[in-house]
């Protein structure tokens, strides 16, 4: 999915994947050799990918799963950093892996349609949802890779409409439900073909 360690002038492009500006020692780190994204993921994250790679071991004990969210909208189109990994499991097996999570170190944080699972350093957070709706997302999924490892991704039809129904829900803030546009507007220009599953007044903007 990545490429080896480039930069530009305009940001970090490190494996293809946007570094922050205020990761100042990762970024020198990256220029000093050629570094993975995993790796650079791994420094700037204080060890998001390891965390990441521990999540999905827990989970490959509770299939079917599957990602969706910004990182999943990543395996379709140019990638972009984001530290958020959002998580659609079978709504049962949800207790029995906070309490796996827990086990190994997690925090977990109940939201009104999401729990949450984060280590005290990490800058990684993990969105397991608990909208009823995405249930029906198990079943239709593609094998990718992701930060080193093969995970089950939702069809890029499913995050399509996963990214409608969260840039339309008015209870969410302006700046997520925006940042939810631009990855529509981003899987538009990567796939002609989907727009007649994305609203027309985001098409129009292409």
């Amino acid at each position: 999915m990545f490429r080896s360690a480039q930069h530009d002038r305009s940001g970090r492009l490190c494996g293809k994947l946007t570094v922050p500006r205020d990761a100042d020692n990762s970024v020198c780190e990256c220029e000093r050799r050629k570094m993975t994204a995993t790796e650079i993921y791994e420094s700037v994250t204080n060890g998001g990918a390891s965390d990441f790679a521990e999540v999905v071991a827990v989970l490959n004990q509770y299939k079917p799963w599957c990602l969706i969210g910004g990182l999943a909208v990543n395996c379709f189109v140019e990638p972009v950093y984001t530290t958020d990994v959002h998580v659609v499991v079978v709504a049962a097996n949800l207790k029995p892996i906070e309490r796996e999570l827990k086990a190994a170190g997690f925090r977990m944080k109940q939201f009104e349609h999401s729990t949450n699972a984060q280590r005290l350093a990490s800058k990684l957070i993990v969105q397991f949802t608990t909208d009823a709706r995405y249930q029906e997302f198990l079943t239709n999924v593609t094998q990718e890779e992701v930060l080193g490892v093969i995970i089950p991704v939702a069809s890029v039809e499913n995050i399509i409409r996963s990214k409608v129904w969260a840039s339309q829900d008015m209870t969410r803030r302006l700046s997520k439900r925006k940042k939810d546009e631009l990855d529509l507007i981003r899987i538009a220009e990567a796939h002609p073909k989907l727009h007649g599953l994305i609203p027309a007044e985001i098409v129009k903007q292409l």
